[in-house]
């Protein structure tokens, strides 16, 4: 096959080049292929999705504005809509490690519209825009429809499969333990509403960050000042971005914030580290229970998904909450690049949006994805050891804890020493140290009336 066939020529302000004869983009983008041959990863899929529909809301309210001919306008928000489904994902080809402003995936979007629509890249599908304010938009804009229309679902989920257990297992006292060491007992539905109220805390944080976000400095164009933009265009375009997806956008007030820095992306990615850190709390909560299960805690049976050993037939592990615990570890490392990232606003924009874009995005997906495994694979289906967690509650010498209030500190610790070392239970040692008669000790000594708090009287 000749070069003529598999290449075409296109021209930009910097000259000509050789573009792929089948791509839909043109000279801008294939120069950022050219320069940024970094990672092999191109920009993520929500944030394109995002760019169509910029680009769409853009041509509706230029051509309300009576600044775009119909036509012009609607061939634009035609190829933009088939840009927002993926169907050209192929021709986004540039590296995330591009420059700092994104310019290069705006240009890529804007080519890729302007060959379908038959239009001008800059003057018809970049009109009334810049790369410093589109690219800062589609952050937002990726980054608030994919918290509500992935995360808050998988944290609602979540809570509800929490709430739904804790109901399964009412009553069923276990080991309380502190430091990994024996404590007083609570029981499952205590653990897993904790758990629920954990997950509700997070939800009511990131959707509080989210609604920050939503407030957008398209319309600010180059520095903020909105040059080559009509006055009018920013609360425009909120509106219709608005009616377009069915969540509430809203123009900044100063288009200088939101150009010149991502405090509202650092801020919801914070909440999303919060997140993880809540997770990899609940995530080895259930591998401890789950651990053994004959030399291990052994409360709990996590469903077996899979062989854990190529050497050790019959071995089950506790993969779902690994995962989870993995994914976590990556969003707590994506916040500390994005902490960086948004600290890089140098005067009227910041230079690390790209990376920016692919972290929060990345963030927000696997969270998403692993919460509801979570869920599903481990928490709704374990089954409680109930003669397990039976011995370790009967045989916990910690439950003289309850009689405290009754014959003092001292005494209790020499009952629980003595009932460890003997390795009987406390109220047979408290039967023989006290003036307390069973029946009494057998009511103050209920491990479930323990769950309770209150004097133990």
């Amino acid at each position: 096959m000749s070069e003529e066939i598999k290449y075409r020529i296109e021209k930009d302000s910097m000259g000509e080049l050789k573009v792929p004869a089948h791509a839909l983009y043109g000279a801008q983008t294939q120069r950022a292929v050219n320069n940024f041959p970094i990672s092999g990863l191109s920009m993520p899929r929500e944030f394109i999705r995002a760019l169509g529909l910029i680009k769409e809301s853009a041509a509706n309210v230029n051509h309300s504005l009576g600044l775009m001919m119909q036509q012009t306008a609607e061939s634009i928000i035609t190829a933009a809509q088939e840009v927002q489904t993926g169907k050209h994902d192929a021709h986004f080809p540039i590296d995330v490690f591009q420059t700092g402003s994104g310019t290069s995936s705006n240009m890529n979007c804007n080519e890729v519209i302007a060959h379908l629509a038959h239009v001008h890249p800059n003057d018809d599908v970049n009109m009334g825009q810049s790369s410093n304010d589109v690219v800062p938009t589609a952050i937002a804009v990726s980054a608030v429809l994919m918290v509500r229309e992935k995360l808050l679902p998988s944290l609602e989920h979540i809570e509800t499969v929490c709430r739904e257990k804790a109901k399964e297992v009412e009553g069923i006292v276990k080991t309380g333990r502190t430091h990994l060491m024996d404590a007083m007992p609570v029981t499952f539905s205590q653990e897993l509403t904790a758990w629920a109220d954990l997950i509700k805390r997070n939800h009511q944080r990131i959707s509080a960050a989210t609604k920050r976000l939503s407030y957008l400095p398209q319309g600010g164009t180059a520095v903020g000042t909105g040059i080559n933009a009509d006055p009018h265009f920013g609360i425009k375009f909120a509106a219709q971005l608005t009616a377009k997806t069915g969540t509430s956008f809203h123009s900044m007030d100063n288009k200088f914030e939101g150009i010149g820095s991502q405090d509202n992306v650092v801020e919801l990615s914070g909440q999303l580290k919060t997140l993880a850190s809540t997770m990899m709390k609940i995530a080895n909560d259930l591998r401890w229970m789950n651990s053994g299960p004959l030399a291990g805690i052994g409360e709990i049976a996590l469903p077996s998904l899979q062989p854990g050993s190529s050497i050790m037939p019959g071995k089950v592990n506790p993969v779902i909450p690994e995962a989870m615990a993995m994914v976590c570890a990556q969003v707590i490392g994506n916040d500390a690049t994005i902490t960086v990232a948004g600290a890089s606003g140098n005067f009227q924009l910041n230079v690390m949006l790209p990376v920016i874009a692919l972290n929060i995005l990345q963030s927000v997906e696997i969270l998403s994805n692993a919460i509801g495994l979570l869920a599903d694979n481990a928490i709704k289906g374990f089954v409680v050891n109930k003669k397990n967690v039976a011995n370790s509650v009967n045989r916990n010498p910690i439950l003289v804890t309850a009689l405290n209030a009754i014959i003092g500190y001292d005494l209790g610790a020499k009952i629980a020493k003595q009932a460890y070392k003997e390795g009987r239970a406390v109220i047979d040692v408290a039967l023989e140290n006290t003036d307390l008669d069973r029946e009494e000790l057998e009511k103050l000594l209920d491990p479930l009336k323990l769950t309770l708090g209150g004097l133990g009287k």
